[in-house]
Parts: structure tokens; C-alpha cells; sequence
């Protein structure tokens, strides 16, 4: 079902003033900038150890991610995604274990991978995403 962690999503109000604390302090390159218009994200992505960071700047204040700012001002995780080949049969089997899904199906994230999330309510607090690479 699951083959890799393949990113941790961190809230932060500003890609402008994240970035360069990953770029000149972690010494990690920014390997682009893409807005998620379905999402109310801006997001810039980083590699290190095969796992990348995904920076999440909110465009709306209605976003979840500023919703997410509100409670936590000065950033930080915001979810953990897991890399699946099959999401839809992955949500399917989570589900028929007890998981509580925010997404009943797969909607297109960063990257055009299929992506849904599970409620942290059943996922020991962490906000937790399945992801699948574009087809």
C-alpha cells in the first residue's frame, strides 16, 4: 500500500521569507514555486534524503492553510503524505479499517498527484495525506 514518505507539508505565511532560511542556512535548493489554485497554495519544494519539504503559503484567508496560521502563527508541520501507487485503493482499505476520510476521493494536488487526506481525529493527531504520482 504505502512505499515511501514523500513529503511533509509545513505552513508558513511567506514563501519570500522561508525560502532563504532553507536555501542559505539548510543549504537546500528550491526546486520551484507552483500555485495550487484548487488548494489556496502556493508551494515551493525542497529534497533532502529522497523526502521533500513542501513549503505551503495560503493565497486566500480562507484557505486551510491560513486557517492553519491562525491557530499556529508561527508555522510549522502541517500534514505528513505518504507516497501510494493505488490512492484510491488505499483510501478504500483505510477506510474499511475505521479512518475517517476528509477526502472520499482523490483530488489533484502539486505536481498533478492525485492526493486525499485522512481526518487526524483517527490518525493519531497528524493531519495525514495519500499521494500518487500523475499517470
Amino acid at each position: 500500500m504505502l512505499q515511501k514518505i514523500d513529503h511533509i507539508g509545513i505552513a508558513v505565511k511567506s514563501l519570500e521569507e522561508a525560502i532563504p532560511y532553507y536555501e542559505n542556512v539548510l543549504l537546500l535548493k528550491c526546486e520551484g514555486i507552483e500555485e495550487v489554485a484548487s488548494q489556496k497554495v502556493k508551494t515551493a519544494f525542497f529534497t533532502v534524503g529522497g523526502v521533500h519539504i513542501e513549503l505551503l503559503e495560503p493565497t486566500t484567508p480562507d484557505s486551510p492553510i491560513a486557517k492553519f496560521l491562525e491557530k499556529n502563527p508561527n508555522g510549522g508541520v502541517h500534514h505528513l503524505a505518504f507516497a501510494t501507487d493505488d490512492v484510491v485503493d488505499s483510501l478504500a482499505k483505510v477506510e474499511a479499517k475505521g479512518v475517517a476520510l476528509i477526502d472520499k476521493a482523490p483530488r489533484i494536488g502539486a505536481h498533478n498527484k492525485q492526493i486525499a487526506f485522512l481526518h487526524p481525529k483517527f490518525t493519531q493527531g497528524v493531519l495525514t495525506e495519500l499521494c500518487q504520482d500523475a499517470k
